[in-house]
């Protein structure tokens, strides 16, 4: 926090400047910033300041021997474990687009049918975590998969921090468990990629050339509106320099499709020049090969033992049904932790089984 106050200071004194507001833009870019760091410090204030009278009051009850007062006391510190816990994980996220909402992306891998169910099963799990958080989600595109299940999925998680928290999902997870697609009852291992990026403001400078595009129109498959499957209204662009693709059908017109494209591109080249700025710890999915045995960040494991294991911090937890319902918090701020020591992983995939 002290390096926050001292930034805080640096940025009141900037804006404090005459000819501050010659340049609304970069005032405005400058004033989003100063507002959302003096709202840590004030939470950090407040929340310093209640646990100092409670740990004062509970030392009181406890000389005084008020029972009534030290169980009252104890309950109000454990309810402000929680805020102190998410302010220490915000603390932790300092990274210029860690307040952003967050485009996540999901593919099937190796694996068929069931590959296609546990990139639903992923979908709900992010879901029910947002959800936790009070985070808004909204489906931008989605390919169902042949059987059963989903091939691709891209989504948004719109809250502060989204996507501070969820880069930590970027990569391959595995599942493995007895498919209920297999008569036989036996163990299968799926794969299943995700990408997480920053739903970038219009201040982060990355140019798109339009010459370097090709957009092609096609009929939405999915829920948006009576005439989203009797006219062009879905887009796909891809862009030729790097062979990018986005695609959406979920907006009820072309060109609201369009703008979620473009969005989704932008956020793209950014990660791809920030990948290329990034220790090589760890990268992407698509930056690393294949989405199967080897490249995975998580394994999830139903059978023959129950357990959800990081590859990358080390932290595991048996409780998988809980996890697969959205308790993820433990795996994020124990990536953050692992994150922040710069520390390679604690094992190789290739040691869970």
């Amino acid at each position: 926090m002290p390096a926050k106050r001292e930034k805080l200071k640096e940025l009141e004194a900037l804006t404090s400047r005459p000819a501050f507001w010659d340049d609304p833009r970069e005032a405005q870019k400058v004033m989003k910033e100063t507002n959302a760091i003096r709202s840590d410090v004030e939470l950090f204030d407040r929340l310093s300041s209640r646990l100092s009278d409670l740990v004062a009051l509970h030392e009181m009850a406890q000389e005084a021997q008020d029972e009534g007062e030290i169980a009252s006391v104890s309950r109000d510190l454990a309810e402000l474990k929680k805020p102190i816990e998410d302010l220490s994980t915000r603390a932790k996220l300092s990274g210029p687009v860690d307040r952003k909402n967050a485009i996540v992306l999901l593919h099937s891998g190796a694996g068929g049918t069931e590959a296609c169910d546990w990139v639903q099963i992923l979908f709900r799990m992010y879901q029910r975590w947002a959800e936790s958080k009070g985070f808004a989600w909204e489906v931008v595109d989605l390919l169902p998969g042949e059987e059963a299940g989903i091939k691709r999925v891209t989504f948004m998680v719109k809250g502060e921090f989204a996507y501070g928290l969820l880069q930590s999902e970027a990569g391959v997870h595995r599942l493995v468990r007895i498919s209920p697609f297999d008569a036989n009852q036996r163990r299968h291992t799926s794969f299943a990629a995700c990408d997480v990026l920053p739903e970038l403001d219009e201040d982060v400078a990355i140019e798109i050339n339009v010459t370097d595009l090709r957009i092609d129109t096609y009929r939405a498959g999915g829920h948006g509106g009576q005439y989203v499957n009797k006219t062009e209204s879905a887009v796909r662009i891809t862009h030729l320099p790097t062979g990018i693709v986005v695609q959406s059908q979920n907006e009820r017109s072309q060109g609201q499709n369009r703008e979620m494209c473009y969005k989704m591109l932008k956020a793209k080249l950014y990660d791809r020049e920030m990948e290329k700025q990034r220790a090589l710890a760890e990268k992407h999915y698509d930056s690393k090969g294949d989405i199967a045995w080897g490249h995975q960040i998580r394994s999830y494991v139903f059978m023959p033992y129950q357990l959800a294991k990081d590859m990358r911090s080390g932290f595991e937890s048996s409780q998988i049904e809980a996890v697969i319902n959205g308790d993820l918090d433990p795996f994020l701020h124990a990536y953050l932790e692992w994150k922040l020591s710069g520390q390679p992983p604690r094992r190789s995939a290739a040691e869970l089984e």
